[in-house]
């Protein structure tokens, strides 16, 4: 017998037979044209996201062995590699990409740890998350703008500190932002990524079955007498850390070939490897591009040799630390490292708000000598003065994020629903596709897509750098969305199946309004994703296309703070209303559903 309407909660002990079916497995349907285009659709997801990155890989692998036919550069040979060899400061360059890609990677993972662990299952968790989770929708480059406007010698941090300690009476000449050993990019990188790896640590933990084993687990090892911090890193992060595993290695291979923090933390003498390679393809001799090629293989070799030195240290560690997890000692001076993490979050959180406020009163600033605190005057003029330029990057921002995103929605739906229909999930195959544009560094794929783009269609920069961006919203949206709808209670599709309904009725009228608050939800994600691309707008757009990303770049780099900062905050306002209609939307919706 199947489990009763009214009693969700009961288990079904019973093995369905031939005659009668699980409640928890949908009823199949007669094929239709809905039913066969649901069914294609994850073969349809797997060609989006495969062919575009393997496309552009290869595209970038011909001209790095000197294969051009537009320079009229037919014979394969490795001119590429010896002119990249030879490029000044290249050693520079790579060591700058690996130390900051592992470094922040690493500082955010161990961060994110020990606030799991010295907050976990405590009401500071969660408000910690709301603190942090703003974070999310602040895209890389106003998050950098804001945070090199707070370390340079005439910042927020030396206004408060001068002169009563420091002593400066004028601007001291300082290393800030753009030091050369990559700090600057380190900073940037950890508090954009930590919030990014606190959520999903605690997506994982709102998993039904699992956080609540996890829980149980740690109030044992509570009740045997383990310390909160030691129960933590003995009870829970063996089982969690799985999960987390494909988004940190996201992160490592973003931090190691990321172009809008270094672009505009980062030393020019030499930059990143990534920046580097951007510039020469950008260049207009395009002999460069030779090298660039050549360039752009030897950042997907880091980034590669980084994700298996992760898998490597990985292994290592397990191997020499597993008689830790059954020693028996309660305690590693866990007072101690609880003190320094309460102390490490004031801090991070203090250091997020005061580049913030920062950021808005540089915007309105008039008059502003240091080292005093606050502006003479407060004036609107940059905002003015921003709005009568501001309209064109912010219609394209506007109409390809929506275009990114509704693609990016429909598909994921589409492919969830196929889940259910089959009552079965995607495979690991597909699941691991999923996350490839985010694993395969963006510098080492787009520009061969690019060049695909421009031999199918060259004039149509606006379809280019949506489809562009839809490889790196469509990931995103698909994780944000998979766990609302696995969690579907099928019972009411296989009523309303039941009572007559074809599959699409089921699927719009049942399905999809259970789902109204998720699926606004990744919307706004979504957009936030889209608004925040830079080199793909950039590169895809052939710099025809501007967005208020790639103007708040090129204005971070030579024009006015004030300028620079209300194309930040405009960066951020834009995210922030999508997640704000996401949350006000259900409850209007609601509120008059009820009535």
């Amino acid at each position: 017998m199947s489990q009763p309407l009214d009693d969700p909660q009961k288990p079904n002990t019973q093995k369905p037979s031939a005659q009668t079916a699980n409640a928890n497995s949908v009823i199949p349907y007669k094929a239709d044209r809905f039913t066969r285009l649901v069914t294609l659709s994850p073969k349809f997801l797997l060609i989006l996201l495969l062919l575009p990155v393997l496309g552009g890989l290869i595209s970038v692998l011909l001209p790095a062995f000197g294969w051009i036919p537009a320079i009229e550069q037919t014979t394969f040979g490795l001119q590429g590699f010896e002119a990249l060899w030879q490029t000044p400061g290249l050693t520079q360059m790579v060591a700058l990409s690996v130390a900051t890609g592992l470094i922040s990677t690493l500082l955010a993972f161990v961060s994110m740890l020990m606030i799991l662990a010295a907050f976990f299952n405590s009401v500071w968790l969660t408000r910690i998350e709301r603190l942090l989770s703003p974070i999310l929708v602040i895209p890389h480059a106003a998050a950098a703008i804001a945070i090199g406007f707070l370390i340079a010698p005439s910042g927020m941090i030396a206004r408060l500190l001068s002169p009563w300690l420091s002593g400066w009476e004028l601007a001291p000449q300082g290393i800030f932002p753009h030091d050369p050993y990559g700090i600057s990019i380190i900073l940037g990188l950890v508090l954009k990524e930590l919030p990014f790896l606190l959520l999903m640590s605690l997506g994982a933990l709102a998993q039904p079955e699992l956080g609540k084993k996890l829980r149980l687990n740690y109030k044992v090892a509570l009740n045997l007498g383990y310390y909160p911090i030691t129960a933590f890193f003995k009870a829970v992060f063996p089982v969690l850390y799985p999960l987390l595993r494909l988004p940190l290695l996201a992160v490592l291979a973003y931090a190691s070939a990321s172009v809008e923090m270094p672009l505009i933390l980062g030393p020019n003498t030499p930059p990143t490897l990534a920046v580097t390679i951007m510039q020469w393809f950008s260049d207009v001799d395009l002999n460069l591009r030779i090298k660039a090629s050549a360039g752009a293989i030897l950042q997907l070799v880091l980034t590669g040799g980084l994700i298996a030195l992760w898998l490597s240290a990985e292994r290592i560690i397990k191997m020499l630390c597993s008689h830790l997890l059954v020693n028996g000692k309660r305690h590693y001076n866990d007072g101690i490292w609880q003190k320094f993490t309460i102390a490490l979050t004031v801090l991070m959180i203090g250091f997020i708000a005061l580049a913030l406020i920062g950021l808005v009163i540089w915007s309105v600033a008039g008059y502003w000598r240091f080292p005093a605190v606050l502006p003479e005057q407060l004036v609107l003029l940059h905002f003015q003065s921003a709005f009568t330029q501001m309209s064109t990057p912010l219609f394209n921002t506007v109409t390809i994020g929506i275009t990114s995103t509704a693609f990016a929605i429909i598909l994921t739906l589409l492919c969830l629903e196929s889940e259910q229909l089959s009552n079965k999930s995607i495979s690991n195959f597909t699941s691991l596709i999923i996350y490839l544009p985010l694993l395969v560094p963006s510098i080492a794929f787009l520009f061969g897509l690019v060049w695909l783009q421009q031999l199918l269609h060259n004039q149509a920069a606006f379809l280019n750098v949506a489809f562009t961006h839809l490889l790196f919203v469509l990931p995103y949206v698909f994780l944000s969305l998979a766990s609302s709808y696995r969690h579907l209670d099928a019972r009411f599709a296989n009523v309303a199946a039941s009572l007559g309904a074809t599959p699409i009725k089921v699927f719009l009228q049942v399905k999809l309004p259970q789902l109204l608050t998720p699926i606004l939800i990744a919307i706004a994600l979504g957009l936030a994703i889209s608004f925040g691309q830079y080199l793909p707008t950039l590169l895809a757009g052939g710099g025809r296309i501007a967005t208020i990303t790639t103007e708040a770049v090129t204005l971070a780099n030579g024009a006015s703070r004030r300028t620079s900062a209300v194309y930040a905050i405009m960066q951020m306002i834009l995210p922030m209303l999508g997640f704000i209609l996401a949350w006000v939307l259900p409850k209007y919706f609601f509120r008059s559903g009820a009535r």
